[in-house]
């Protein structure tokens, strides 16, 4: 089994503070855990690529990437009290949202039979219109998106303390993405009952399973 990898030195340049709940340490620990493996030798490495304005916007709304990219190309600053970004971050955001179209161009053409994306910032919280919970842009919807120009449904799991409201919410209404979550709950950011299951279309392509 050949097992695609992504992890770029740009990731550690998105500096959100040593006592942020989400800083660099955490790729840190997990490089080094994979490092100690026999396994990680095995890995296919990739360079990966940026996102352009095009891949954002299969999920973000266009005015919204517009504003995005010109904040986080200013240089420090937070779109809230969870959400800074640094000098590092502009690139960091648009390498992380690429990563997982690298993966799927490289499962798709053959080259794969799997892939992992050590990315940050993380993405799940992100919604079409905002930024939000450590993340700019989604990118696992987008990938899901991107995938689409090739297959027709797609599963998502995400397992995480916390709901991923935001890929929820990109789904909500499709019958082509079953989205899946396992997650604490009642906890931040709020979403992921039981009772949430989808829309119109999209009822029954949402499962949630919250654990207190």
């Amino acid at each position: 089994m050949t097992t695609a990898f992504i992890l770029r030195k740009e990731f550690w340049k998105h500096d959100t503070g040593l006592y942020h709940p989400e800083n660099s340490q955490r790729l840190t620990a997990i490089q080094e855990r994979l490092e100690s493996t026999s396994y990680f030798s095995k890995l296919n490495r990739l360079q990966g690529r940026e996102a352009t304005e095009e891949d954002l916007k299969l999920i973000h709304d266009s005015d919204y990437v517009s504003k995005a990219l010109k904040r986080l190309s200013l240089g420090s600053g937070s779109f809230d009290a969870d959400t800074p970004y640094s000098e590092g971050s502009y690139s960091a955001a648009l390498l992380a949202a690429g990563a997982g179209l690298e993966l799927a161009d490289a499962i798709l053409e053959g080259k794969a039979q799997n892939g992992f994306a050590l990315v940050r910032p993380p993405g799940h919280h992100a919604e079409t219109n905002r930024a939000m919970g450590f993340c700019f842009f989604n990118n696992v919807a987008i990938t899901a998106r991107y995938l689409q120009k090739s297959l027709k449904k797609i599963f998502i799991i995400d397992w995480d303390v916390h709901h991923g409201n935001g890929t929820q919410s990109s789904f909500y209404e499709d019958d082509t993405v079953f989205f899946f979550s396992s997650h604490q709950y009642p906890f931040y950011p709020g979403t992921g009952s039981f009772q949430e299951i989808g829309l119109g279309k999209g009822k029954d392509f949402t499962k949630n399973h919250p654990l207190q």
